[in-house]
């Protein structure tokens, strides 16, 4: 089996709107205005009304009540803006996936986005706004997988569950390839930014290029911490076991064992209101 044999099943691929896509191009361009981006979120009335409902949350804590697209686009700026749209945008992309609970899934994936633009924040490297789409998708290959493949999905996950392989074996063995490599292969047909393609690809082997990737190193740092938090593991064994080469390589300084605490705190706020 190929990746693009997955890809050749259109009906079955996430419905991702097109303004999710469009704000995903335009990360990059550091000359975006507000009132472009206003315009392409009212053109998707479920978009804007999520938006809104976001924006009046006790989440953002806002003093009064925000009632036009615009005036949610000034008052939060881009980045938060950006960061509600796609939040809102993948999590509303399927309704039902055989073998995968979706709250789960997509708490998973709003916690990794958070701990990746938290860490973000701290090096020079990476832009925190990509970092925490990267968190969101990180795992889009897997969900592409139970929706073409399910009978597979369901067995790579059984040898999973009984400890006979890791994923990422299981996966190739099964398929001949990774669900990141499925995961980058979708994200290149949306026309997402090479980049952010890239790191999805590469966050569970940062070191496979001669030059690691930064955002892959973070995406890659946001997991281990995010298995840390679902585990419960303690705080001690959070530090013992803190990937610091990988930290390097993302930019981040030593010290950043001595913040771990802090990106445990995070949870999955976000994800209860989408």
């Amino acid at each position: 089996m190929q990746v693009k044999d997955l890809l050749r099943q259109t009906d079955k691929l996430p419905n991702v709107p097109d303004v999710v896509r469009e704000l995903i191009l335009l990360l990059n361009d550091p000359d975006v205005n507000y009132s472009e981006l206003t315009e392409k979120v009212s053109h998707d009335q479920t978009i804007s009304l999520k938006v809104l409902r976001l924006v009046n949350s006790a989440y953002f804590g806002l003093s009064r009540k925000i009632s036009s697209i615009d005036e949610a686009t000034v008052l939060l700026g881009t980045e938060k803006l950006k960061t509600l749209v796609i939040a809102s945008g993948f999590a509303g992309s399927v309704a039902k996936v055989e073998g995968l609970k979706l709250p789960e899934f997509w708490a998973d994936s709003f916690r990794v986005a958070e701990l990746a633009q938290w860490l973000a924040k701290r090096t020079p490297l990476v832009q925190a706004d990509e970092a925490f789409t990267v968190g969101i998708v990180h795992n889009i290959g897997r969900l592409l997988l139970h929706l073409t493949e399910p009978a597979i999905a369901q067995e790579i996950q059984i040898l999973v569950a009984n400890r006979k392989a890791g994923r990422v074996k299981a996966e190739q063995d099964l398929l001949g390839f990774t669900s990141q490599d499925a995961g980058k292969a979708l994200m290149d047909l949306w026309k997402f930014p090479p980049s952010l393609g890239l790191a999805v690809q590469l966050h569970k082997r940062p070191f496979a290029n001669e030059d690691p990737n930064p955002l892959a190193c973070v995406l890659n740092l946001a997991c281990y911490l995010n298995a840390c938090i679902r585990t419960e593991r303690e705080y001690d064994l959070v530090r013992e076991g803190f990937p610091m080469a990988v930290a390097k390589a993302a930019g981040l300084t030593e010290g950043i064992v001595y913040e771990l605490e802090d990106a445990l705190m995070i949870g999955d706020g976000l994800n209860q209101l989408i």
